[in-house]
């Protein structure tokens, strides 16, 4: 380890991986240092289905034989979908990642509305077809999605006598005359807020995720979503292979024995005994490896390897689901997200609810898996997701546990060390391309321009 490289990244995670890629696309010598023997840290997809056995029940535990061949399974720990026109794509287009993986559509988007399941209306023409509302609130929340469609902030004409600066969201449902349970899914399921702080900020930012739901939605017709063949655990692997052709180094099952700061800035991470230089701007420093220590200027990194430098913000429930049928009341589809509404269950967040299947390549014929997920807010999380898992039916096989939320407690602009944040539990990247959006600007000073590829789609890149 005697090299010298620009930056250092700790962990595989699919936010790792995804700097990982974009530093090496920009020129910079990366390492890249992973303790664990496999991709994806907490975002992994385990294979074969005896790897999720023995996660959750210990080293003997087996899956019952009619579950199918164990190479046939991919089960994501943190399942998510991509927004058909969001962040994430546009990076994975901007980067090249696309040629290294295959997409299929999510078949539905649904959402919980008084015990039964409704399919999310997205555009004029559902919101007139949609059984959520009566024939009146259907009409209104039509003139309501016309008016976001041509809303431009930078166009007063189309603003209809709302002011972007100081007229809240909760304001314009009153302007439109939207009841209650319209805005619950127009925010929730179309928007995505996970809970209802949005009604009283300025009402654009709401907008343009209502925009973004349609225009993914327009991309592929299903449904806004797209998930990757055989699992999530492609998408870091994507970004380590971008990497890589760019010169990155990688070293997995490396232990990472701490980071090295002298006069507050990182300098290094300890890991035996050479040491591998990195620069940045002519400047030699490093990372630390055991009794190695690797230089480098910066660093960036998952919480757990940082610990010291994070601070537990909450909790969030994840239940994989095995299941040998499709969720009811989703039309027998063969993946599909759920979105209960907080208010719907008497809760301050929204429960999640996603499903994939044969037809993603993750699990054998017959055989799907679901996942339920919610932010903690009592003493007995397990109660907390039970809306959401008596919505699919019988399972054959469930799987909980309970993560702990960090966040890093600085910017990291002093340290140099760059800390990602947790993965909420939410369905989609969105809230994931922010937090690696914001901290490439932090660490390389620069925002990431996706102007250039605004029209380009995921067929464009093959």
């Amino acid at each position: 380890m005697d090299e010298q490289y620009d930056a250092i990244v700790l962990g595989t995670g699919l936010k790792e991986c995804i700097l990982s890629g974009m530093l090496s696309v920009s020129g910079k010598k990366v390492l890249h240092i992973d303790r664990n023997n496999y991709y994806g840290g907490e975002s992994a997809s385990l294979t074969p289905l005896e790897q999720l056995y023995e996660k959750f029940m210990g080293a003997n535990a087996k899956p019952p034989p009619d579950m199918g061949r164990g190479r046939d399974w991919n089960v994501d720990l943190i399942p998510k979908f991509l927004m058909a026109n969001g962040s994430l794509v546009k990076l994975l287009i901007h980067t090249g990642v696309t040629r290294y993986l295959e997409f299929k559509s999510i078949e539905g988007s649904f959402v919980y509305k008084g015990g039964k399941i409704y399919k999310v209306p997205a555009d004029e023409m559902e919101a007139l077809a949609t059984s959520l509302m009566g024939m009146f609130e259907k009409r209104r929340f039509k003139k309501f999605l016309v008016w976001v469609q041509n809303f431009n902030v930078n166009d007063r004409n189309t603003w209809d006598g709302a002011n972007p600066e100081t007229t809240t969201m909760q304001q314009i449902y009153e302007k439109f005359g939207l009841d209650e349970n319209t805005a619950d899914f127009t925010g929730h399921a179309l928007a995505l807020y996970r809970d209802d702080n949005y009604k009283q900020q300025p009402f654009p930012q709401t907008v343009e995720k209502i925009k973004l739901y349609s225009d993914s939605l327009a991309r592929y017709g299903k449904s806004p979503y797209l998930y990757p063949l055989y699992g999530l655990g492609e998408l870091p692997q994507g970004f380590a292979r971008l990497s890589a052709i760019y010169g990155g180094t990688y070293m997995l099952d490396k232990a990472v024995d701490g980071l090295v700061i002298e006069n507050g800035k990182v300098v290094g991470v300890r890991c035996g005994n050479e040491v591998a230089r990195c620069k940045q701007n002519g400047k030699v420093v490093g990372v630390r490896c055991g009794n190695e220590v690797a230089r480098c200027k910066q660093v960036y990194c998952d919480p757990s390897y940082a610990q010291d430098r994070v601070k537990k913000t909450g909790q969030v429930i994840r239940a994989i689901c095995l299941l040998n049928h499709p969720i009811p009341s989703t039309n027998d589809s063969q993946s599909c997200q759920i979105i209960i509404p907080q208010k719907q269950v008497g809760r301050h967040y929204d429960i999640y609810i996603s499903c994939v299947s044969n037809a993603n390549m993750v699990a054998p014929k017959g055989w799907y898996i679901a996942m339920v997920s919610t932010t903690v807010e009592t003493s007995n999380p397990e109660a907390e997701i039970l809306p959401g898992l008596q919505l699919l039916g019988p399972i054959a096989e469930k799987f909980i546990k309970v993560y702990d939320v960090y966040e890093p407690t600085d910017l990291g602009t002093d340290s140099q060390v760059f800390i990602s944040r947790s993965y909420d539990p939410t369905t989609h990247f969105e809230t994931t391309c922010r937090d690696v959006l914001d901290i490439f600007q932090r660490g390389t000073t620069e925002e990431f321009d996706f102007t250039k590829i605004t029209h380009l789609s995921l067929e464009d890149n093959e």
